[in-house]
C-alpha cells in the first residue's frame, strides 16, 4: 500500500476524496493517481533536513555590519 495526498476532489461510486485528504491505495494505483495534478505521494518517513550552513558574509554585508564613522569637519 502507498499513501497519496489529494490535490483535487474526486468522487466515484462508493467513494469521495477531498483536497488534502490522505488515501491508502495499492502501489501501482497510487502511482497512477500521484501525477502532481490530482494527488502527490506521501512519504512514510520524514526526510532528514540537513543543518543549514552559516550564511556567507560578503564585503557588502561586512560593511553594513560596521558602524559608520562620522565625518569630521574642521
Amino acid at each position: 500500500m502507498a499513501r497519496i495526498r489529494m490535490l483535487t476532489s474526486v468522487a466515484g461510486d462508493g467513494f469521495a476524496w477531498a483536497p488534502g485528504e490522505v488515501v491508502d491505495l495499492p502501489g501501482a494505483q497510487a502511482a497512477a493517481w500521484a501525477d502532481g495534478v490530482r494527488a502527490v505521494l506521501v512519504r512514510s518517513e520524514e526526510p532528514e533536513t540537513p543543518e543549514a550552513p552559516a550564511p556567507e558574509r560578503t564585503a557588502r554585508k561586512r560593511a553594513q555590519a560596521r558602524p559608520r564613522r562620522e565625518t569630521r569637519t574642521a
